[in-house]
């Protein structure tokens, strides 16, 4: 028995240093988590992606550097790091020596790919949003939220700041676009089904129109109006069947078959979801009507979102939005299904559906009571 104890004591003693050592690595992880965002926008700035893509065939540490007008060594640096991430890969070339190709990842960073995410991740590394995450402490130690990160930050909440600053409005425009034509191909793809029976459709919140100019290119029965900010609306590219209308969607939405709202409600409250959906519910046709919402659903401890082999990963980076939303507004945050529930009913509508799609935003479609 005491043989028994002993091995059993030493057992535990094993798995408790195994366990310590795994923290500790994990916490450096942690530490220098900056690193990845860092060096992928120096890949980005450099245009390594680009000129990978553009010769199609391993090119050599020597000629990328010369190419890129890059010092040598620091570029095989960049590379080591980004390689072991699945971004770029080493193989040989044609004359035996080491080279490097694209990979599936590191091809979202081509600028003007059809899938490129660079937008997105030149906005959020920006130092203008990384400045609020130094404040996030206070914000939550803010018992009323009276003290938001930005604000904090920068002196105002972020749309007033990039009405001011037309370079900020443009990274922001950007971005959204950016991430506009990942989530509409999930969509025409996904649920190609939703717009049918659609003659006019307004996009609340629609930025510079990249949403609403793809679906009405995808199905082009559909007439479009773009409602967004006036001083966005006053200088975005017009299209054809598209039509851009300013204004302020807390006092009215342009009249229309559908409301399509994309990734902007968790900008805000439920009480100003709430108004928001009001205003839209009133824009549509009580009969046939109905409010298409594309946003991230995140799994409360009650349930599961099931969204096949990306689930976990997905999952995560719906976790990672809400603690950008807590960085970056006044009130936003990323909801639950049962929280979506609650912000639709009291809204006016009585019925809604969830579909999940090959992305991070689901599709929620919201009929009146």
């Amino acid at each position: 028995m005491e043989k028994q104890t002993n091995g059993k004591a030493r057992t535990n003693d094993e798995e408790k240093i195994q366990e310590s050592h795994e923290a500790q690595a994990n916490m450096w992880k942690f530490v220098f988590g900056f690193t990845e965002m860092a060096v992928i926008k120096c890949a980005i700035e450099l245009g390594i992606a680009e000129f990978l893509e553009k010769n199609q065939e391993p090119i050599s540490l020597n000629q990328l550097s010369i190419a890129l007008g890059c010092c040598s060594s620091s570029l095989y640096r960049i590379l080591r790091f980004l390689i072991n991430r699945g971004i770029f890969k080493e193989t040989s070339t044609k004359s035996g020596k080491s080279g490097y190709v694209q990979t599936p990842l590191s091809r979202l960073l081509i600028k003007e790919g059809e899938n490129s995410m660079t937008a997105f991740l030149l906005f959020e590394s920006s130092p203008l949003m990384l400045a609020p995450w130094h404040n996030l402490s206070a914000r939550i130690s803010s018992k009323d939220n009276s003290m938001p990160a930005f604000e904090a930050a920068h002196g105002k909440d972020v749309w007033k700041y990039a009405e001011a600053d037309p370079k900020h409005s443009n990274l922001l425009n950007n971005a959204m676009a950016c991430d506009a034509r990942v989530a509409v191909y999930a969509i025409i793809n996904g649920c190609p089904e939703i717009f049918e029976g659609v003659n006019t459709m307004v996009d609340v919140g629609g930025g510079d129109g990249t949403t609403l100019r793809l679906l009405v290119e995808a199905f082009p029965w559909i007439n479009g109006i773009i409602f967004y900010l006036p001083h966005v609306a006053s200088v975005a590219p017009h299209a054809i069947g598209v039509v851009h209308v300013g204004g302020d969607m807390f006092n009215y939405v342009p009249k229309a078959d559908a409301a399509f709202l994309m990734w902007f409600l968790h900008d805000w409250s439920d009480e100003e979801c709430i108004q928001i959906l009001t205003k839209c519910r009133e824009a549509i046709p009580q009969d046939n009507g109905k409010v298409i919402i594309l946003e991230a659903i995140i799994g409360g401890k009650e349930e599961s979102i099931i969204r096949g082999s990306n689930n976990e990963k997905l999952k995560d980076v719906g976790l990672m939005l809400d603690m950008v939303m807590m960085a970056h507004t006044t009130n936003g945050k990323e909801r639950t299904s049962k929280e979506w529930a609650y912000v639709l009913n009291e809204a006016g509508f009585g019925r809604h559906t969830i579909s999940h799609i090959n992305d991070v935003q689901s599709v929620i479609q919201a009929y009146p009571s």
